[in-house]
């Protein structure tokens, strides 16, 4: 979509190059809809301050070569962590998305101390010790921020205010005391919605504007990307498709209420069975109902929001194909006419993953026009290159 002149700005470069990759300047003037000496001006300003470079040469059908541009991700980096129950996984993570390092210890969220036991696990990596970011020169690049994922509602990703029944946290102003103990900007964001940024940053989600993201495992959930961006709803818990209700008088689920999805078809829910079962661990026919329910609520939210594609994620996926042979019939026969050519595409998962989309909350932050960040993406930008803090107002 063309953007205005007056709001061309070095993060609108950067937002092009952050979610369509290398680029030639051609190509981001065409992106942007702005003249191509205006874009040659503003990436001069970017190699300057060495936020971008050139990457490679890319074949003409006649003239010079196409030089692309890419970000540097030396420039900067994030740290993302994603709070389970019983867990934290942790990565440090480059501008252009690579990881450099991950960590999981074990974490007991309903403690009473949780949040201070988090900020004790993170501290450390704030501030690295002297000798290591001597030897690693992406372990000097700046901090930009740390990004937090929780399984529950987030009221805004600055606030950081959550409501998560499963970590037994009840309006934890988790972002204010993260905020308050480490030396950094801080943002919290619901784990898949989090994931859905990640997506639209370096997965597939870089080639579709509306899409959704599902995810199948411990719980279920959704992250629902329109028009390129997250959308979280009124009070940022937009997404909850675990608390779908899919069985009148089904088992009570961890919100509170009885006949949820994510009762019927989480990890919990699947144990459950094959216990009942007299089985060791799920059978085909386990997976084969719990796939019907899965794919007809899945198809329930295509019909409602009409997406380009659907990303299914999460630790689930590792079994899907237990899973297919009752999803994908269930799921194309719920579903309208002119959505049954939607493709669903199950992408490989690992346990770095979530804690990946957590760091892409800072990492998206720079290209982020709409300003849900607020304060904690102005400081985040400050960090990544001085005059860039004033670029989205």
């Amino acid at each position: 979509m063309p953007v205005p002149r007056g709001d061309l700005t070095r993060s609108a470069v950067l937002a092009a190059l952050g979610t369509s990759g290398p680029l030639s300047r051609t190509d981001i003037a065409r992106t942007l809809g702005v003249s191509p000496a205006t874009v040659t001006q503003i990436v001069k300003d970017l190699l300057a301050r060495g936020l971008v470079a050139e990457v490679e040469h890319r074949p003409s059908r006649g003239g010079r070569p196409a030089v692309l541009l890419g970000l540097v991700g030396s420039a900067g980096r994030a740290l993302g962590a994603k709070v389970a129950a019983d867990h934290v996984a942790v990565v440090d993570v480059r501008l252009d998305g690579q990881v450099r390092q991950s960590w999981e210890w074990p974490f007991d969220a309903m403690a009473a101390d949780a949040p201070d036991r988090l900020v004790d696990l993170l501290r450390p990596l704030v501030e690295p010790a002297g000798d290591e970011a001597a030897s690693d020169d992406d372990a000097a690049a700046p901090i930009l921020g740390i990004g937090v994922g929780v399984p529950g509602a987030v009221d805004d990703q600055e606030a950081g205010a959550v409501d998560a029944p499963t970590l037994g946290w009840r309006r934890l102003a988790l972002g204010a005391r993260l905020r308050a103990a480490l030396p950094a900007p801080v943002l919290v964001e619901n784990d898949v919605n989090a994931l859905a940024v990640a997506e639209r940053l370096y997965g597939r989600g870089r080639e579709h504007r509306n899409f959704l993201v599902v995810t199948i495992g411990r719980g279920v959930g959704a992250g629902l990307v329109v028009d390129g961006s997250v959308y979280r709803g009124a009070g940022g818990g937009a997404g909850e498709f675990g608390h779908f209700p899919v069985q009148p008088g089904g088992p009570r689920c961890s919100c509170g209420n009885t006949g949820c999805l994510e009762a019927s078809v989480g990890q919990e829910a699947l144990l459950r069975a094959a216990h009942e079962a007299g089985l060791d661990a799920p059978d085909a026919t386990i997976f084969a109902a719990a796939g019907e329910l899965f794919g007809r609520g899945v198809a329930g939210l295509i019909n409602v929001m009409d997406p380009e594609i659907v990303i299914v994620l999460g630790e689930g996926t590792r079994a899907w194909e237990h899973w297919r042979p009752g999803f994908e019939p269930s799921l194309r026969a719920h579903l309208m006419p002119s959505r049954r050519g939607v493709p669903v595409v199950v992408e490989s998962w690992d346990d770095t993953s979530w804690a990946l989309g957590a760091a892409a909350l800072v990492l998206a932050t720079p290209y982020d026009a709409s300003g849900a960040t607020g304060g904690q993406g102005e400081l985040v930008r400050a960090r990544l290159g001085g005059a860039l803090a004033g670029d989205l107002s």
